[in-house]
């Protein structure tokens, strides 16, 4: 009988230990899941985006604004100075009927950045690389940027001007995109196709290019435009670059060498040198 009782006492004590060690495997299991907490990517110029993962491809990082990857902003990795989790925003709010917002909606829906700038682009007769160059320096890419004087989103309008352009929201990437492109268009035809004095306008206002006959004497203006320009000619470089590269396959190097030996200059230097300084 003694054993019986020691036995059985013996296989309670054996289930009760297998149970303990799968709660601790499912432990381990649930500490071991990657957090899905958004991040923030700060970048060198102060801003930051938020996006819920990302992909380093070489010497860009590609930054997902969703859980898919239909919605993403490519930022050059060497711009991007760390990473925090962003534990300051809440979770998408509901309606009284438990359903996700209408701002929340819209953002989910919500093209692709690439395609946004490329319908402004082409609606305003621009080349997409100044675009996204402007935007860069802008906003860092961010649509909620807000800056210390109060201009707001990707190509960071002011209240005023956004007002004047019909942009009712200038977080809407779509409309502000679309304003600030309208703008930079309108700014190049006032001057000439003139591309650094329209950046400088758009920096310090048509006031101050008007009243320095040119680029104003101000730090903050002129880094802006020549953080713009440097970026536009880099990436009309690296399109030269690669237009070369093809014609090397195609026609075969004897060709390529006598093309290749003629000096290229990138497109916005040129409007670069007549601006007075």
């Amino acid at each position: 009988m003694m054993r019986r009782r020691r036995s059985a006492t013996g296989r309670v004590a054996g289930i009760a230990a297998e149970a303990a060690a799968l709660v601790c495997v499912a432990a381990v299991a649930l500490c071991a899941r990657p957090a899905t907490a958004a991040e923030l990517a700060i970048l060198r110029n102060g801003f930051s985006i938020r996006h819920e993962h990302r992909r380093v491809l070489g010497a860009t990082t590609r930054l997902f604004f969703g859980n898919d990857d239909s919605s993403f902003t490519d930022v050059p990795t060497a711009e991007i100075t760390g990473y925090e989790k962003d534990i300051s925003l809440p979770s998408p709010p509901a309606d009284s009927h438990g359903s996700i917002s209408s701002h929340s909606e819209r953002a989910l829906s919500e093209p692709p950045l690439h395609q946004v700038v490329d319908s402004a682009s082409a609606t305003y007769h621009l080349d997409p690389d100044l675009v996204n160059s402007v935007i860069h320096a802008e906003s860092g890419f961010n649509a909620h940027a807000v800056s210390p004087k109060g201009a707001r989103g990707l190509m960071q309008l002011m209240p005023g001007t956004a007002n004047q352009l019909g942009v009712n929201d200038a977080f809407d990437a779509q409309s502000n995109v679309s304003g600030g492109s309208r703008y930079l268009r309108e700014l190049l035809e006032r001057y000439n196709f003139d591309l650094v004095k329209a950046l400088a306008a758009y920096n310090a206002g048509p006031q101050r290019v008007e009243q320095y006959q040119g680029v104003p004497p101000f730090r903050e203006t002129r880094a802006y435009v020549a953080r713009i320009v440097h970026d536009y000619n880099r990436k009309k470089a690296a399109q030269e670059k690669e237009t070369k590269q093809k014609q090397v396959s195609t026609r075969g190097p004897s060709k390529a060498v006598s093309h290749a030996q003629r000096p290229q200059k990138p497109v916005a230097a040129a409007r670069a040198a007549e601006s007075p300084r």
